[in-house]
């Protein structure tokens, strides 16, 4: 399947589109590409800036950051072109989003 040039959509459980990924780069297993908020992703962008500053020093804050990603689950599905995926690790960081999926969800380690 190719990624390239493909729209993603981040969303809310109930289904409201809050931004869309437009992918430029596929770099196994990332994907990477141009964010475009839509109205509502206001509402959880301080979810995405507090986990992006987390993971910039994660080898100190692991524990913090897996807290922060989580809030970040319990708010919005990664929906790829076709349906949503069962798990991913999304990062925004303004008009950029990077992420990896798996249609299974991710086994602990």
């Amino acid at each position: 399947m190719g990624f390239t040039g493909g729209t993603w959509h981040v969303t809310a459980h109930d289904g409201t589109v809050l931004g869309d990924i437009r992918i430029e780069e596929a770099d196994f297993p990332w994907l990477r590409g141009r964010f475009t908020a839509r109205p509502g992703f206001e509402e959880v962008r301080p979810l995405f800036a507090h986990e992006s500053a987390l993971l910039d020093r994660i080898d100190e804050a692991e524990e913090e950051w897996e807290a922060a990603y989580e809030a970040i689950r319990r708010a919005v599905l990664l929906v790829a072109p076709e349906h949503p995926v069962a798990e991913f690790l999304l990062h925004i960081e303004g008009d950029q989003a990077w992420f990896r999926w798996s249609e299974q969800p991710f086994e602990d380690e």
